[in-house]
């Protein structure tokens, strides 16, 4: 849930009016410029987002309409639904409209930055904030620049394999439970919840701190997600990809990532071949695809060889 009042404290905003609005929800995060509307024209006025008033409306508001029409419009701008009404460059907001906020209880806001400045800033703040979110059992590592996240049934190793990959050198991000935002379409950004930052749970030593032991550098507050490396039981009934011509996605929320399935059986190093898989995905992202390259080469053969090997 996100309020006018986190808004406020999120970019020093100076508070003009409206004063008892400050739990107003913010429900959407696309913004309103309302010019048409102070110029008389209400039919398609969104009223649920947040308002923003630059040098343009303002002046318009106060020079071009009259006493009667700047009350009106006043009142029709604060609405119940209306979260918060924001005033760029520390301009002075006009007397009608600080009225209206204190009696419809719409927070009148005052941001120093100019109007194109802050629109770009709020817009990309809300987007993250508002952005639908879930959470997944799994570590989330950051491998090479790559954001991997780790799956598979309790007791598989996850945590062990992510503390292997920290000793070598790599970025802890979360363990256990990775909570997901989707920013935008296949984009996905994981965090650790606040309660469990830094932490690693080893079956037999508990919990220890990945900061306290390895340093800060060791650490991520926040990563996308980028590609799933799924562990699980080696059976001999399952047939896995051993070329890498598979393209297996894993569904999150609206999104799809990079799904590979990491059979485990004694003597393979985890993280080694999670290491692998990254750069493997990033070769992969560049245009480079050793297993397409590998398919070329050998149906070029048999075509050269009359259909055989």
């Amino acid at each position: 849930m996100l309020l006018v009042k986190d808004l406020v404290e999120e970019y020093n905003l100076k508070i003009w009016g409206g004063n008892t609005g400050l739990d107003n929800e913010i429900l959407s995060f696309d913004l309103s410029r309302p010019g048409l509307e102070i110029a008389g024209y209400f039919s398609h006025y969104s009223s649920d987002r947040v308002q923003i008033l630059g040098m343009t409306e303002i002046s318009f508001f106060e020079r071009v309409l009259s006493e009667s029409e700047r009350e009106d419009r006043a009142k029709r701008l604060c609405r119940k639904e209306t979260p918060c009404i924001i005033v760029t460059r520390s301009q002075q907001p006009p007397l009608e409209l600080i009225e209206a906020c204190n009696q419809t209880n719409t927070v009148l806001l005052i941001t120093e930055d100019n109007t194109t400045n802050f629109t770009s800033r709020i817009t990309t703040y809300l987007e993250k904030e508002l952005a639908p979110e879930t959470n997944m059992h799994g570590v989330l590592v950051d491998v090479y620049g790559i954001g991997v996240l780790i799956t598979g049934e309790s007791g598989i190793g996850k945590s062990e394999t992510a503390l292997e990959l920290v000793k070598n050198g790599h970025r802890l991000v979360a363990d256990d439970n990775v909570e997901i935002k989707e920013v935008t379409k296949n984009v996905l950004m994981g965090s650790a919840p606040e309660l469990i930052q830094h932490l690693l749970e080893i079956r037999g030593l508990g919990i220890i701190n990945v900061m306290t032991l390895f340093g800060a550098g060791c650490i991520l507050t926040e990563k996308r997600i980028m590609l799933n490396v799924h562990l699980e039981n080696w059976t001999d009934n399952n047939t896995y990809d051993r070329l890498g011509l598979e393209d297996k996605k894993i569904s999150i929320l609206n999104s799809e990532v990079t799904k590979k399935v990491i059979p485990i059986r004694p003597g393979r190093s985890l993280a080694g071949i999670i290491e692998v898989a990254a750069m493997n995905h990033r070769l992969n992202q560049m245009g480079h695809n050793a297993a397409v390259e590998f398919n070329d080469r050998l149906n070029e053969k048999i075509k050269n060889n009359g259909g055989s090997l």
